[in-house]
C-alpha cells in the first residue's frame, strides 16, 4: 500500500514538472521578414528588400493569441527568438491593410519544436507595406 501511495505521488510530482513552451529551453527560432513595398492604393508594386527594424512577435503555445514576446529584426531583416522549450509557437508580423480596421493585418506562421538544442526556420514572412 505504501508502495502504491509513493508511486501515485512519484507521478504526480513528475508530470506537474513537465516544462510547457516558452522561455527556459534550449532551442530557438529563426526567420525573415521581407518587405514587398506598395504606391498609396497597394496596387503596384515599387520595390521589395530585407525587412530591417520590423517588429515580429511570438505567442508561446496554443492556448490565446495574446504575444508573450516581441523583437526587432536585423538590417538583413533576420530574427531569432532563443532559449526556447519544446512545443507549438505562433510567430507573426504586421503589414498594412487598405481594408482591414485599424489599418493592418497579421501575417502568421506556426512553427513546432519537437526536440532539445534545435533551431527551427519559421521561413520568410513577405509584408506588404
Amino acid at each position: 500500500m505504501k508502495i502504491l501511495a509513493i508511486l501515485s505521488v512519484s507521478v504526480l510530482l513528475f508530470s506537474a514538472c513537465k516544462k510547457v513552451e516558452g522561455e527556459g529551453g534550449s532551442s530557438s527560432i529563426t526567420g525573415k521578414i521581407r518587405v514587398k513595398d506598395y504606391n498609396s492604393t497597394q496596387t503596384i508594386l515599387l520595390s521589395e528588400f530585407d525587412g530591417a527594424k520590423e517588429d515580429v512577435y511570438i505567442v508561446y503555445g496554443t492556448g490565446d493569441n495574446t504575444f508573450d514576446d516581441k523583437i526587432e529584426t536585423s538590417y538583413d531583416g533576420s530574427f531569432e527568438f532563443k532559449y526556447l522549450e519544446e512545443g507549438t509557437y505562433t510567430i507573426f508580423a504586421y503589414e498594412d491593410c487598405l481594408v482591414c480596421d485599424g489599418g493592418e493585418q497579421a501575417i502568421i506562421t506556426t512553427v513546432t519544436i519537437d526536440k532539445k538544442k534545435s533551431t527551427v526556420d519559421a521561413g520568410t514572412l513577405t509584408l506588404r507595406k
